[in-house]
């Protein structure tokens, strides 16, 4: 095989219009080709050849509420929305523990330890690369006591299947992807001002501009890539202790703002 028939294949997926697709099939293939070259079976790996060939996606932010007076309201709607008790669990627990919707809705009570305060998150969950998530290591979630509270309650009605937040109907299966996002428009929150993801964004940037936390240990939490000075990835493993007191941090703050309290920032602004 060589590089320009293997572009031509991803030219047509570019074609589509689905470009992300159309490099994660590209990045697929170059894994498969390395395997090939490493086991005998192919001379080259002409997916390295590719790179920039193909046109670069576009940069979706997802809309989310950074002033706080307006996202306590959020929390406020929350508290007060009619909603079964697993999705009012969901809705509590996106915006405290900074997981991606796919991360948590796809929850099983196997992975969190309530007494141990930790939810295990498997790698094969997580937004990673193949090989990452096939032997990567597991992204850990310290749980602060009010999301502790949360999911107590919770498994008193679900604790007894696998799903942390099962859907209503069938119950061996999760809660739809647009669960969280319908019942923020029907709280009265547009597509344009809040996602279910755009609460990761909000707490990316009220954490260190509110609360002042170094910027790696979010990330850490967020489940970015994050690196040190000399290149190396950290281990997600890493910075248990510093993030279990984040985001105890972080629910207390979330309090606050849900009772309408005027916060001080760390930069001596009201919030």
């Amino acid at each position: 095989m060589t590089a320009p028939q293997l572009l031509e294949v991803k030219r047509r997926i570019e074609a589509r219009g689905v470009i992300e697709t159309a490099h994660r099939a590209l990045q697929d293939s170059g894994q498969v080709l390395s395997y090939a070259v490493a086991t005998g079976k192919a001379l080259s790996n002409p997916a390295r050849d590719l790179k920039g060939a193909l046109r670069q996606p576009n940069i979706k932010h997802f809309a989310a509420i950074t002033e706080p007076k307006r996202f306590g309201k959020l929390l406020r709607a929350i508290d007060h929305y009619s909603a079964t008790p697993v999705v009012r669990a969901a809705l509590k627990l996106a915006p405290m523990l900074l997981l991606r919707p796919g991360e948590l809705r796809f929850g099983e009570w196997s992975e969190i330890d309530l007494d141990g305060a930790m939810w295990t998150v498997p790698a094969v969950r997580m937004k990673r690369e193949l090989r990452q998530k096939l032997h990567g290591e597991p992204h850990l979630v310290p749980l602060p006591k009010q999301a502790v509270a949360v999911l107590r309650e919770l498994h008193v009605l679900t604790g007894h299947a696998t799903m942390v937040f099962r859907g209503e109907r069938h119950h061996d299966r999760a809660i739809s992807e647009n669960t969280v996002n319908a019942a923020l428009r029907a709280m009265g929150f547009s597509a344009d001002e809040v996602t279910g993801y755009g609460v990761r964004a909000t707490a990316r940037t009220m954490l260190q501009e509110r609360l002042g936390f170094d910027p790696d240990v979010i990330e850490a939490q967020l489940a970015h890539s994050v690196r040190d000075n000399l290149g190396r990835a950290y281990n997600r493993t890493e910075f248990v202790d510093q993030r279990r007191k984040m985001l105890q941090a972080w629910a207390d703050y979330l309090d606050k703002l849900r009772r309408g309290a005027s916060v001080v920032s760390l930069r001596g602004r009201k919030s």
